[in-house]
């Protein structure tokens, strides 16, 4: 795996500042917030992509390639996966990404109402649109199997990675790079979400308290940026070539709403029907699970949906299950959240501690589920599932297991 976020650019630093409950979330500095209502976010600090790409290379692409180049580079370092000495065909890459290259469209947007169309960069096109990551990221680590990208708003991640998941299945590739990207706190994407109500205006003097899920005074999401990419194999893949592994990718399932275009069902639905059709696909009864990491926006509709529908498929035993949400503390990384979140969920099951959710302080009688309030536990973790919910109504639920090589030969 590897991990760019405001809680660090490497997978070391994130998980030790996710488990310790910091917040990754302060005001926004890349651009001025006074007139806007939100003014805090979850940005990615100290970054240089230069360590991970060509000085050419940086300057024709956005952040959110970079972002998602950076952490597919981590990726396959941390796999040992030797690209150049594999089946180079048989390796592919789907990295989901919701907006793409906001910055470029800003940037490239502003030059020509400033300049004139001669002044549009002819890199533009290539560096805004949506599947560049997946084929930058590509080029850099030399793989040519089976690419492409999803774009299903905050789910494009999760998207990705089921959609991966089905590759090796079907027997298109032996491995595949995927995860999710995303680089939207920029000036024009904030006033677009700030216009539509949905991210936190209350909290703009103590950044870290603003991303509140489940708590009663929870007012909106809050942004962040950063990219989480996987690497995912066959079994017979990786034991051939004795690679460490974090934990078994056993269930995908992805469903609709259709009830609103930014809006969850009330009822939560969709998602109750996608958290089933994942159990059902990874052969786990609801009373297997050990923990969940729920979407978890910190938006009044998004989390009153995920636990009504948590409370119907889990019945009796759902107050026994650790439900915690990240975006506590990495703010809501769009269409990279389902990368980011599904390397957690192979971090918790590989180390038995579950983080926590922070700014959890005054219970809604309407969500009053086990949200881990602030503090990590410590639990041994076999089973773990991760939800991504996204504008458009789509549904994404991805669900690990522990591996056990001694399951394996009996």
């Amino acid at each position: 795996m590897g991990t760019v976020s405001s809680l660090g650019n490497n997978n070391n630093a994130f998980w030790e500042n996710l488990i310790a409950g910091k917040s990754g979330i302060s005001r926004i500095t890349g651009f001025d917030v006074t007139d806007y209502p939100c003014k805090v976010g979850s940005q990615v600090k100290d970054f240089d992509p230069n360590e991970f790409m060509g000085p050419k290379e940086v300057r024709h692409n956005d952040p959110y390639t970079h972002y998602a180049v950076a952490a597919a580079k981590q990726a396959v370092e941390d796999s040992r996966l030797d690209i150049a000495h594999t089946n180079k065909e048989r390796v592919g890459v789907i990295i989901g990404s919701g907006i793409g290259g906001l910055q470029t469209i800003q940037t490239q947007s502003e030059r020509l109402h400033h300049l004139g169309p001669r002044k549009v960069s002819p890199f533009m096109i290539p560096a805004l649109i949506v599947n560049i990551a997946t084929g930058v990221v590509a080029i850099e680590v030399g793989a040519m199997g089976p690419s492409m990208t999803t774009v299903s708003a905050c789910a494009s991640g999760s998207h990705a990675i089921g959609v991966s998941l089905n590759h090796l299945r079907y027997g298109m590739a032996d491995v595949m790079i995927t995860g999710g990207s995303e680089a939207s706190i920029t000036a024009l994407g904030y006033a677009g979400f700030c216009s539509m109500k949905a991210m936190s205006t209350s909290f703009n003097n103590t950044p870290e308290k603003s991303s509140r899920p489940f708590d009663a005074k929870r007012d909106g999401f809050v942004m962040g940026e950063g990219a989480g990419v996987l690497v995912l194999e066959t079994l017979e893949h990786a034991l051939a070539r004795n690679a460490f592994i974090y934990c078994e990718l056993i269930g995908y399932a992805s469903t609709s709403d259709a009830y609103h275009i930014t809006a969850p069902d009330p009822e939560g639905k969709g998602i109750e029907m996608c958290i089933k059709n994942a159990l059902n696909d990874a052969n786990v009864l609801p009373e297997n699970v050990d923990y969940i990491n729920a979407h978890g926006t910190s938006t009044l509709q998004n989390d009153k949906a995920e636990t009504r529908a948590l409370k119907s498929i889990f019945k009796e035993n759902v107050l026994s299950i650790p439900v915690s949400s990240t975006k506590s503390m990495t703010g809501h990384l769009l269409g990279a959240a389902g990368g980011i979140e599904a390397a957690i969920i192979a971090k918790v099951i590989q180390k038995g501690e579950i983080p926590p959710t922070i700014n959890y302080e005054e219970p809604d009688p309407e969500c009053d589920l086990n949200y881990v309030p602030n503090k990590k536990i410590k639990k041994e973790v076999n089973i773990a599932m991760t939800n991504s919910i996204g504008f458009g109504g789509h549904n994404v639920s991805i669900i690990m297991k522990a591996y056990k090589a001694e399951d394996k030969k009996e």
